[in-house]
């Protein structure tokens, strides 16, 4: 019998009191969204504080490895569940269908017809599996208690699999779980989701992007509250390639697996570029650039009604991310910033592009705008007057210039 449920359980939206229904609802929505893209037909629906989704159909070739792939970049699960669903039967009937799950799940051939109470002797394998029955009653009509199920279980797979299992309350490697509810669910893997908040609970925000290791990170650790994402891009042609234009939209379309869709927009950065590098002081050069990226960002921002800016900046990591520099670049945008990695070192943020997948397109040797036209002595403790002392060399004409790489940026829809 291929188990052909899957049972999806949530984490901290559970404790949403009687807002809990429309958390549950959007993970609901999240849910179909994910197996969009997985073979066989799906429905997936909510009782009692569980989610469930069902295959449909006679197909038994859907593949369960790849509906769980795609299981596990739903932010707001927390653990994934393949069950034997089974009609509300009597105890002897559940242990036998128990019998069955674990030969099919554990590749195991019980005995036939065998005697009540034999396995309890029998000589166990030195690779004997060992176990716990855990049965979770919240059908409260059904007659038999846990305890007394759990029991009857048990015995039953001592008998079926004399000497390849053995009971084992307090360290057991494997852990069978039967959920009596208005049908029988019987499972034992329970695989880790990513956690989180459903996308879509906690507003809008829109992601400075660029090609390197942190940014992506920090999208995604945004989005994992249940926020939507937008993102924008700033591109220097000539001085930075097509390919490194088509290295962001591949790391956005690794980050929209967990995001869901992002609205791209890829912003003509060089007339910009060109006039600060022209007219400012060049230790100044990163954190004026920086603040005209976030005046542009805001402006998508608010067109895409977000809430807030997000950037993958880290304090100390570079000269442009001192605390001195993240004021002179704050100050130049009302919306409020979120700086998911602000306390990460270098290796903790490789390890989550490890983790979600993008540190391999990051590395893509494509370098962006900003590493065309850095400084080679960058300012690290600039003061704010300063840098708006320095800014007014720009007044002839920066303002034109923002309107028109504002008018003339490309928006991409990704992961659609």
């Amino acid at each position: 019998m291929v188990c052909k449920t899957f049972l999806l359980k949530y984490g901290e939206i559970g404790i949403k009191g009687k807002n809990r229904g429309q958390f549950e609802d959007v993970l609901v929505s999240r849910i179909r969204h994910a197996l969009g893209s997985v073979e066989g037909t799906f429905d997936v629906h909510k009782e009692q504080g569980r989610i469930y989704a069902d295959v449909l159909g006679d197909d038994d070739s859907f593949d369960p490895d790849e509906v769980i792939a795609a299981l596990q970049k739903v932010f707001g699960l927390v653990g994934i569940c393949q069950v034997m669903k089974v009609p509300l039967e009597d105890a002897d009937e559940i242990a036998e269908d128990a019998v069955r799950f674990i030969a099919q799940t554990y590749d195991l051939t019980p005995v036939e017809n065998p005697e009540e109470g034999s396995g309890e002797n029998a000589v166990p394998d030195p690779d004997a599996i060992t176990f716990k029955v855990h049965t979770r009653r919240a059908n409260k009509h059904y007659p038999v208690p846990s305890m007394e199920l759990d029991a009857e279980v048990g015995a039953r797979l001592l008998d079926a699999f004399p000497g390849k299992m053995k009971v084992d309350v307090h360290d057991p490697s494997m852990m069978l779980y039967i959920e009596v509810r208005d049908e029988v669910y019987i499972y034992s893997k329970i695989l880790p989701g990513p956690g989180g908040m459903p996308v879509g609970t906690n507003g809008r925000a829109q992601l400075l992007l660029s090609g390197g290791i942190d940014s992506p990170v920090a999208g995604w650790m945004i989005a994992k509250r249940g926020v939507v994402l937008d993102a924008t891009y700033f591109h220097a042609p000539p001085y930075t390639s097509e390919r490194a234009k088509q290295k962001v939209v591949d790391l956005a379309k690794l980050v929209s697996r967990y995001s869901g869709p992002i609205r791209l927009h890829v912003v003509n950065f060089t007339q910009i570029q060109l006039a600060i590098y022209e007219k400012c002081p060049h230790d100044e050069l990163t954190i004026i650039m920086r603040r005209y990226m976030m005046r542009i960002a805001e402006r998508f921002a608010k067109e895409d009604g977000s809430q807030a800016l997000v950037t993958g900046e880290s304090i100390g990591q570079v000269a442009s991310q001192t605390i001195q520099s993240l004021v002179c670049t704050d100050d130049a945008c009302t919306m409020p910033v979120f700086r998911p990695l602000i306390g990460f070192d270098k290796q903790d943020i490789v390890d989550l592009s490890l983790k979600i997948g993008t540190y391999d397109t990051s590395i893509q040797p494509f370098e962006d705008c900003c590493t065309i036209f850095v400084a080679k002595h960058p300012v690290t403790k600039p003061r704010l007057e300063v840098i708006q002392k320095s800014e007014l060399k720009l007044s002839d004409g920066i303002d034109e210039m923002v309107e028109e790489a504002v008018r003339t940026a490309e928006t991409i829809e990704v992961g659609i």
